[in-house]
């Protein structure tokens, strides 16, 4: 296992290109049974969890290629497989291929997902949601089966937006006979990159980015290329660096729009804030205010952005606090940031942070991937060095972080865990 070494205190200052969105990347890649075809997905981040996906993928049949930082998938001889325990407990959006397989080959059989602990993430809107559409899923020892020949179009109500139920739910919807109606569909960016990606692939889909999605069913799905947008949550993870290390860090080539609940909140603490059509620039002078955020379906703030926030409240002048209203075990930094000298406190779904003048380095470790990102900022801010532990969290979801940091003017170092740090 690999060691985050930071030598804190230096302002991060510059231009990041962000690469492809995580999130849209492994949806896209969970649909790609349904293409009797050719993916080229240019931009797609080279992090573990996409390696994890692509893995998968060959296990059933799939061909896969790179090129620089655009991957060629080929799943025209796609074969009926039942993974193994290793790659599908890796990673939860493992459980989105069902669908998709389901209506390849009439049937699936998938071993329960990984992914971060970070809450009950609960898969009954997926099952209520098949099962409505002549799918029942067996879910007996820790495995999910379904085998079918009678699926068919149906209304859907999500009794809570989920973005991954929406993702999983359309994406097999292209693919069914007849026409489904996803209703209470999730907004976020990427259920819409999935949509604009699956109807470049012959799809039929009329709704997505509003909360009611409709999908017609077509009988084939062929060659498709398409550009992974950036990823929202390392654009805000970036500008928050800019932001408690008193820098300024623009990213370029994105989609302002999608940073919108997190820019009015760093406004509203005191940030320097630049928007452009295709760029945020974020800065900070002197020492930002307290504030209040509320984690909610987007477009609220996103809840993948919480825990880095809160280490940048941690330095704000007063008592902030944040009620996460998505996952109820996403506190793993806070006990983390604390040991840093931070002063923060839970109390059911709210984190009170009462703002200190500086941290501390230490020794910390990485509890999940967003926990993990909210430590390394910390340790961009901090006195002296810090070391965060359990690495491969961060991994799962940024493509050279310490690179990318560094370039900013950051000291950050990977080493082993062996090494003497």
């Amino acid at each position: 296992m690999n060691v985050l070494k930071i030598d804190g205190g230096a302002p991060l200052v510059g231009s990041v290109a962000v690469g492809g969105s995580k999130n849209a990347s492994l949806a896209i890649l969970a649909s790609l049974p349904l293409i009797d075809g050719v993916t080229e997905l240019a931009n797609l981040p080279n992090i573990s969890d996409v390696r994890t996906k692509l893995e998968l993928l060959r296990e059933f049949g799939a061909e896969v290629t790179w090129n620089g930082s655009t991957c060629t998938i080929d799943t025209r001889h796609l074969h009926y497989f039942e993974p193994s325990d290793a790659h599908v407990r890796r990673i939860r959006t493992s459980f989105y291929l069902l669908g998709p397989l389901l209506t390849r080959f009439g049937k699936a059989r998938l071993p329960m997902p990984g992914g971060c602990d970070i809450g009950d993430r609960k898969v009954d809107f997926h099952l209520k949601a098949l099962a409505s559409m002549g799918a029942p899923v067996d879910t007996d020892n820790a495995v999910y089966s379904v085998a079918s020949d009678s699926l068919h179009g149906e209304y859907i109500y999500l009794d809570f937006p989920s973005a991954g139920a929406t993702q999983h739910l359309m994406a097999t919807a292209c693919r069914t006979p007849g026409q489904t109606v996803i209703d209470n569909a999730a907004m976020e960016p990427e259920v819409t990159q999935l949509a604009a990606f699956l109807q470049g692939a012959g799809a039929r889909i009329e709704g997505a980015g509003t909360n009611k999605i409709t999908v017609t069913g077509v009988d084939h799905m062929g060659d498709n290329r398409f550009r992974i947008p950036a990823d929202r949550i390392q654009v805000g993870t970036y500008l928050l660096a800019g932001a408690i290390t008193k820098g300024r860090v623009t990213c370029t080539e994105i989609l302002p729009e999608y940073q919108a609940a997190l820019v009015t909140k760093l406004k509203e603490m005191g940030a320097e804030v630049e928007v452009t059509s295709d760029s945020v620039t974020v800065g900070a002078t002197g020492r930002l205010k307290a504030a209040e955020v509320v984690t909610l379906p987007y477009p609220g703030f996103a809840t993948d952005m919480q825990q880095t926030m809160v280490a940048v409240m941690a330095l704000a002048d007063g008592t902030s606090e944040v009620d996460e209203t998505i996952y109820e075990r996403r506190t793993g930094h806070v006990n983390q940031l604390n040991r840093m000298g931070a002063n923060i406190k839970t109390s059911g779904s709210r984190t009170i942070i009462r703002g200190v003048e500086r941290l501390q380095g230490a020794v910390v470790e990485a509890s999940d991937l967003r926990a993990g990102a909210a430590l390394v900022l910390a340790g961009l801010a901090a006195e002296g060095t810090t070391q965060v532990h359990n690495v491969h969290y961060i991994d799962r979801g940024y493509e050279d972080f310490e690179a990318t940091l560094n370039s900013l003017g950051a000291s950050v170092e990977r080493l082993s865990d062996t090494a003497n740090v």
